[in-house]
């Protein structure tokens, strides 16, 4: 496959809200440094995907709110690579987009869709991976997602379960049998134990005919919204065509609405230190840890009796801490959490009631 035929999808539209109050929405974690490394999320997303794909076929696609931070934090695009969203509608949409502008550029893509704000400890092996996914996908009529081996019984992410061995030249290439949304823990150690089900990435690859074919059978109002036609494609009434067809367009994800009903769905499964960074509580899987099971962000925090906590704060404030056991404190601007980190599921509604009695200014 010539590199010239491979492109990338970057969804970055998300607002993190589970990162709450690290995570704003007016800069939310995938323009954020969550980890302490020098880059933010969408800027290491970046350089995971020019291993395999060139800058220029590159396609970033946001909210409106946020194309300026795109652009800020890389660079390197060109402003018509930044693909702005009018509103919210999942990824269906999102997609649906995104495949029209590169199937106008480009008829024989192979393109990976990725989100913005994953984390990935193991480029070398994701690298191959996606190699071998764009490899089948070439020459295959195909829909592939990536599985990630599953270490613990994960309730916050989807599950795919696998079905028979697809290609002998690919060893860890499966058909799909199922997918799952979120599964309680009972179910999850049952997915576990049975070494059939693998953790949804949400990483996407296929050819652009293929996943046209697939939005036209399966999502064929979505597949005629945005087809060239509607979209208006390099004219000047592109943006308000946009605006139109959002207002529109049902929300709907591309598994709900594409993969959970198409019979040419595949999946890779891998491990490359994986992670969606989607809470606190993968913040503390994946951050260094003290003696005491602390991840500690920020350049003065001092820990008394404090064990298995979660603490990010500016690294101008001194912050002393005592006798606490497994809590989150988060400070960010001008929001101070301080929450039982089995409680972090109600960060949702904690954010929701600071709208409706503090109004935006918090959120």
């Amino acid at each position: 496959m010539g590199a010239e035929n491979v492109y990338c999808v970057i969804m970055a539209g998300g607002i993190g809200s589970r990162f709450w109050p690290l995570s704003r929405s007016n800069k939310p974690k995938q323009f954020l440094d969550i980890l302490g490394t020098g880059k933010s999320l969408i800027q290491q997303t970046y350089q995971r995907v020019t291993c395999f794909c060139n800058p220029e076929n590159i396609v970033v696609v946001t909210g409106a709110e946020y194309r300026n931070l795109v652009l800020e934090h890389l660079p390197e695009l060109d402003s018509s690579q930044v693909l702005v969203e009018p509103m919210r509608r999942n990824t269906a949409p999102c997609i649906a987009y995104a495949n029209q502008v590169i199937y106008r550029r480009n008829p024989n893509a192979v393109v990976i869709v990725a989100p913005s704000d994953h984390l990935i400890l193991e480029q070398d092996k994701f690298v191959d991976t996606i190699r071998s996914a764009v490899e089948f996908a070439s020459r295959e009529n195909a829909l592939l997602t990536i599985g990630i081996k599953p270490n613990r019984p994960e309730t916050g992410y989807g599950y795919i379960q696998i079905c028979k061995k697809a290609d002998k030249s690919i060893p860890n290439l499966f058909k799909v049998k199922t997918f799952t949304e979120k599964p309680n823990l009972e179910l999850a150690k049952v997915f576990l134990d049975s070494g059939e089900f693998f953790w949804n990435a949400g990483i996407f690859i296929w050819s652009i005919k293929s996943i046209s074919k697939a939005f036209e059978q399966h999502l064929p109002e979505i597949h005629n919204l945005f087809s060239e036609v509607g979209l208006k494609l390099d004219t000047p009434d592109q943006e308000l065509a946009v605006q139109n067809i959002y207002a529109e367009c049902k929300n709907i994800s591309i598994d709900y609405g594409v993969l959970e009903k198409a019979e040419n769905v595949y999946v890779i499964c891998s491990e490359f230190g994986w992670s969606d960074l989607g809470t606190w509580g993968s913040m503390h899987q994946n951050f260094s840890k003290d003696s005491n099971n602390n991840a500690k962000h920020g350049a003065n925090i001092m820990t008394y009796d404090v064990t298995g906590s979660i603490i990010n704060v500016p690294s101008n404030k001194l912050v002393v801490v005592q006798g606490l056991k497994d809590y989150i404190i988060a400070e960010a601007d001008n929001v101070l959490l301080i929450c039982q980190r089995d409680h972090e599921q109600e960060i949702k509604r904690y954010q929701n009631d600071v709208l409706l009695d503090k109004g935006d200014e918090y959120i």
